[in-house]
């Protein structure tokens, strides 16, 4: 049986991290800062993919996909991008080892196969996509190119942490190429929306839509939307972000079309995207001290069933009831394991079902079986309650729709509880410190106050809500005018 978790209260990134290889989502690999996603983890994945796919198909997208490497000489094509990133690229240079004459049984980089240009392992994939678009749109009629790829990516992060911050991720990336600026706007809100749809009906996560200040957006974008986040902690997660890229990706790579009166112009581009990291914001939003909580939409596994036997006619007996509701429950599309392992005792089993963040559990023994009965326990509240057999088909489905409901209840209360207006820059500091969450504060709208701002406390601008109230104030470090609170937080 896997050790006690340590408690979020004692030390929360011990909590997180432990909870993650206990679970058994992930683990570190032997490359430095990358992660090995075990099946469990790369199951809830599978869901969040599955779902999201469904949603960009329904908003007219298709999938494709590009290369991993980009020629240096694309990759710098669009200057900020470039800027942005290029602390963080992995670079190929050469393409073949060979054998160490100094080392018998050892191989060296071979110097006689140095490449003519060194390739970027893709951080982001807009040259490689804008390059190959510059071969596709000649007219109007070729637009708009509406398309996602499923992919990973290679940014070379310094302090990493599972599923967080990792070398090598997981993500989709949406670049679309549009005959208008209003159509590329309405495109990059229409799928920050899709955003936020998802996390908060699939992932029971509340987020604020907002967007970011011009220090946080996207390199090379001229407008990021977001979908912003509260963990339990009291610290902000980006969980997804969309780009109005202008016209500076088609400037970068020539990409022009012949417009309705018969002239030239550029193409304008979004790109958009979420990745593993909502893997980390679905554990610090939901999880407990006992492990692992998924709402009942993602979870792999909806119902795990434990026998509790003595002998083997028990078992027998018991198989028969659990196999029967187990089947009963998939027809009406429930998945179910019955857990029918002899070489492991209920005890385990239910610590283990826990910890994996199985939304419902059943037990039944062989009193439960004279009296046609079961107990289940619900693994949102820990509560348990004996129910008659014949009311847990109906039981299920209602069950799961009240976690899924009530864990983003309980999100959003706490949201709500940890979101403070404040006037000064002293209680801005304090409530920073001593709460934490979202603050939400005027600011006078320039980089100045704000890298001020970031220095004296290390939070930063998380976004200026787009459902916000424009209300005349004086910004919280400089007392200059201001039109709208913005949210800040220390953030992941």
């Amino acid at each position: 049986m896997a050790k006690k978790l340590t408690t979020r209260s004692e030390d929360y990134s011990k909590w997180y991290n432990e909870l993650v290889v206990q679970a058994d989502l992930a683990e570190n690999a032997a490359v430095r800062g990358c992660m090995v996603i075990k099946p469990y983890g790369y199951a809830i994945w599978e869901k969040m993919q599955a779902e999201l796919d469904k949603k960009f198909k329904a908003t007219g997208h298709q999938n494709a996909y590009f290369p991993l490497f980009v020629p240096k000489s694309l990759f710098e094509a669009e200057e900020k991008n470039a800027e942005g990133f290029a602390k963080e690229c992995a670079v190929v240079t050469h393409y073949r080892l060979t054998n160490d004459p100094d080392k018998p049984g050892k191989l060296r980089v071979d110097p006689q196969a140095k490449l003519e240009e060194e390739l970027v392992v893709r951080p982001t994939s807009e040259a490689i996509i804008w390059n190959t678009y510059k071969n596709w749109i000649q007219s109007y009629r070729d637009l708009p190119i509406l398309l996602n790829q499923w992919a990973n990516v290679v940014r070379w992060e310094m302090r990493t942490r599972l599923f967080l911050r990792t070398a090598e991720f997981l993500w989709q990336e949406g670049h679309t190429a549009h005959e208008t600026k209003q159509e590329a706007l309405e495109e990059a809100r229409l799928m920050n929306q899709v955003y936020a749809d998802f996390v908060e009906n699939f992932l029971a996560i509340p987020v604020i839509q907002g967007v970011k200040s011009a220090s946080e957006r996207f390199a090379g974008a001229e407008e990021t939307y977001c979908i912003e986040a509260l963990m339990q902690d009291g610290k902000a997660l980006q969980a997804g972000t969309s780009h109005f890229l202008g016209q500076n990706f088609a400037k970068a790579f020539d990409v022009k079309f012949a417009n309705k009166e018969g002239g030239l112009d550029y193409v304008w581009a979004t790109s958009w995207g979420v990745s593993t990291r909502l893997m980390g914001a679905l554990i610090m939003t939901h999880s407990d001290d006992n492990g692992l909580v998924l709402p009942p939409n993602l979870a792999p596994i909806h119902l795990a069933i434990v026998p509790i036997y003595k002998t083997e006619e028990q078992r027998t007996a018991i198989a028969e009831v659990a196999e029967k509701l187990k089947s009963e429950l998939e027809a009406v599309g429930h998945t179910v394991k019955f857990d029918n392992r002899d070489n492991f005792k209920p005890g385990y089993k239910f610590n283990e079902y826990e910890i994996k963040g199985v939304p419902l559990r059943i037990a039944i023994g062989p009193r439960d079986l004279e009296n046609n009965q079961v107990e289940i326990a619900r693994r949102d509240t820990l509560e348990k309650k004996t129910v008659a057999l014949d009311t847990v088909t109906t039981l299920v489905p209602e069950l799961l729709a009240e976690m899924q409901e009530q864990l983003f209840d309980r999100a959003i209360a706490y949201r709500t509880e940890y979101t403070t207006e404040v006037d000064d820059f002293e209680t801005f500091k304090t409530v920073l410190n001593e709460k934490g969450g979202f603050i939400s504060a005027h600011w006078d709208g320039t980089r100045e106050t704000e890298e001020a701002i970031k220095k004296a406390t290390k939070a930063t601008i998380r976004c200026l809500p787009i459902d916000g109230e424009k209300s005349a104030g004086k910004c919280v470090f400089s007392g200059k005018p201001s039109q709208q609170r913005v949210l800040f937080a220390k953030a992941y």
